[in-house]
């Protein structure tokens, strides 16, 4: 049994949240800059030239990718061999998250009750989904959600009857509705099959999973290339302003469902779809 402070997942996670909101995974990058590559109208190409050169502004001057901060999404896979010392996991993570936006300086929108709507000041509490897994290692995602985004979400419990154009239809609908609002060129998350709640949580993990990596099921894999097809063909393209690339990649992570039900959810990302991992 190894023996892991709870100390060391607060100092990881505040180093995530800094590097998450400062720095682009380089396959984001990539695909951003491949995005600009392939852009045919002449003012997408110019939005494509600012969102790089405000990556490597970001980057070089240490400062945030996107003034939304957004609210820190935790993933922790725990080894089930690991023993936890020193305090409470959950305490933990949201001294990790008040350390990271506070001392990095990034900017707190959360807060404390939805309806009384008292900022939080220090962008906690975070959202943490945490799974057991074998072994001795702690991996840690932090995901950084901003909220123009988060807001064009969706889910829709669909029957078993459904077909497999009806879904990618709805999901290319989705986009449509959502139009410059999520930022795009977006990253669309795809969550389908679990329950209610199992789908809306498959959604954001498919976020973050590199965009370079399709889904090792070909069946999904060709889902996810319909689906990019036909969201590029929508025109919004980037920031809005029209053309070719509204979306860098989509993403679908799938699960077991209820012989009676079909949930199919929608995550939107920006296109800087943040996330910073770390290992234990």
């Amino acid at each position: 049994m190894r023996e892991l402070n709870v100390a060391e997942i607060s100092s990881a996670i505040k180093e995530l949240c800094i590097k998450a909101n400062r720095v682009l995974p380089d396959d984001m990058c990539e695909c951003i800059k491949c995005g600009a590559a392939a852009e045919k109208s002449p003012v997408g190409k110019g939005v494509f030239d600012d969102m790089i050169a405000n990556l490597e502004a970001a980057k070089k001057e240490e400062l945030p990718i996107c003034q939304d901060t957004g609210m820190a999404v935790v993933f922790i896979e725990l080894g089930q061999d690991v023993h936890l010392t020193g305090g409470d996991l959950n305490e933990a993570v949201n001294k990790g998250v008040h350390d990271g936006y506070v001392d990095g300086l990034l900017r707190k929108s959360v807060v404390g009750d939805p309806l009384e709507r008292v900022n939080t000041d220090d962008n906690t509490p975070a959202v943490l989904h945490l799974s057991i897994v074998s072994g001795e290692k702690v991996k840690i995602t932090v995901a950084p959600k901003g909220f123009g985004s988060e807001n064009m979400s969706q889910l829709k419990m669909m029957t078993p009857a459904v077909t497999k154009e009806e879904i990618v239809d709805w999901v290319v609908g989705v986009c449509a509705q959502a139009g410059s609002n999520p930022c795009p060129p977006m990253v669309v998350g795809v969550g389908i099959g679990g329950d209610f709640e199992q789908c809306a949580y498959l959604a954001k993990k498919a976020l973050c999973r590199s965009v370079s990596k399709r889904n090792p099921k070909p069946l999904y894999a060709e889902l996810e290339a319909q689906m990019l097809e036909k969201i590029n063909k929508l025109g919004i393209g980037p920031q809005g302003f029209g053309g070719t690339q509204t979306c860098l990649a989509v993403n679908i992570e799938q699960s077991a469902t209820h012989i009676a039900g079909l949930p199919v959810s929608v995550n939107m990302g920006c296109h800087v779809t943040r996330h910073a991992s770390c290992e234990l």
